[in-house]
């Protein structure tokens, strides 16, 4: 039973559509996360579902509540925000704002009462920022900021919660630690997460549903395994030079031009250090024998175009063979990986043993 919903909501500005027709739907204590180039409409979509900008046409639903039916304080007991826009409280300590989540439930004095500060201080501690309690927001990192300004969407006691690119200004460690609280909320508070990221290895990882934003429309909508495969990514970001692999998510750099000057006898990963050095330096290359359930296949694969390879749990041949010493024939320099030779790979220790015969190596 969907529990966040829009029916055909249209969002812009000035009453100039921006993107039309959204039709995303999730159940309760889910992650939806929007995905999508720089502006495209991502934090858009969010200011139009939290009433920070008017939408331009269709309907927000929370449960069965259309979100422009509340009143602010109604709205601010269903629904928290963390948005990209910085705010900049004079003379306040990280609690005054965090206890700013706490507005909804005061009384008309804005007198908090014992179990709001008990919700208060469990925020903060849930965001590993009780030591910071009593610091000047204003004297914060950005990555403290968005730890506090996450705190204060906490301490709201929320049925959803939208964050524009929580991410950004964290390091990898409360990177990690944030999305884990996200997940926490979601699965186990029942909270309902909708939030946009740039990180897609990160966005494939934590979402239950992912949209992808790209033109005057919404591209794709549905679990991440379901839309996000092949070249779905470099599709939507319109990658021409480079490319992104959804398996391991990594950006792999344009590829070197011209003819192989080295050849590379890889496997089992060993050669994924060697291929980048050489995609650095920019210097085209070749690599064989691999096999195509390989990580080193994955990589060389999207760094050149002179791969041999054999299909996974299937013996090299003498075809592959030849082909692979005709094409480390024609480099000027052979490179051994160091990969483990066994039965299934023998022939790259022929590659190896011929190679030294020609003094390539």
């Amino acid at each position: 039973m969907p529990y966040f919903y829009t029916k055909d909501l249209n969002v812009g500005y000035n009453g100039n559509v921006l993107i039309k027709d959204i039709n995303v739907s999730i159940e309760k204590g889910k992650i939806l996360t929007l995905i999508g180039p720089n502006g495209a409409g991502k934090s858009t979509i969010l200011k139009s579902i939290t009433r920070h900008l008017e939408k331009i046409g269709g309907d927000v639903y929370i449960g069965e509540n259309e979100v422009w039916s509340w009143d602010l304080k109604e709205m601010a007991r269903s629904v928290a925000v963390v948005l990209t826009d910085r705010i900049n409280p004079d003379l306040m300590t990280c609690e005054d704002v965090v206890a700013m989540g706490r507005y909804p439930y005061t009384n008309v004095v804005g007198k908090m009462t014992p179990h709001d500060q008990e919700v208060v201080n469990e925020a903060l501690d849930r965001v590993h920022a009780l030591d910071l309690a009593e610091r000047d927001f204003s004297t914060l990192s950005d990555g403290q900021k968005q730890r506090i300004m996450l705190a204060r969407a906490i301490a709201q006691e929320p049925e959803v919660i939208v964050l524009d690119e929580p991410t950004a200004y964290l390091d990898i460690r409360h990177k990690i630690e944030l999305l884990d609280i996200l997940r926490h909320m979601a699965h186990e508070k029942g909270i309902t997460v909708v939030m946009t990221l740039h990180e897609i290895d990160l966005a494939t990882k934590i979402s239950d549903y992912i949209v992808c934003v790209k033109g005057d429309t919404i591209a794709a909508f549905g679990k991440p395994d379901d839309i996000l495969h092949g070249d779905a990514i470099d599709k939507l970001y319109d990658i021409e030079h480079g490319s992104y692999d959804l398996l391991f998510g990594s950006v792999e750099l344009t590829k070197p031009e011209g003819a192989p000057k080295v050849f590379v006898v890889a496997g089992a990963g060993f050669g994924a250090p060697v291929f980048r050095a050489l995609q650095k330096s920019q210097t085209p290359f070749a690599a064989g024998i691999l096999f195509e359930n390989d990580v080193d296949y994955r990589i060389a694969k999207e760094l050149s175009d002179n791969i041999v390879s054999v299909p996974a749990f299937t013996p090299m041949t003498e075809e592959s063979y030849k082909k692979a010493e005709e094409l480390m024939l024609s480099c000027q320099k052979v490179l051994d990986a160091g990969a483990p030779m066994g039965p299934l790979n023998s022939l790259n220790q022929r590659l190896l043993e011929k190679a030294r015969e020609a003094g390539l190596l």
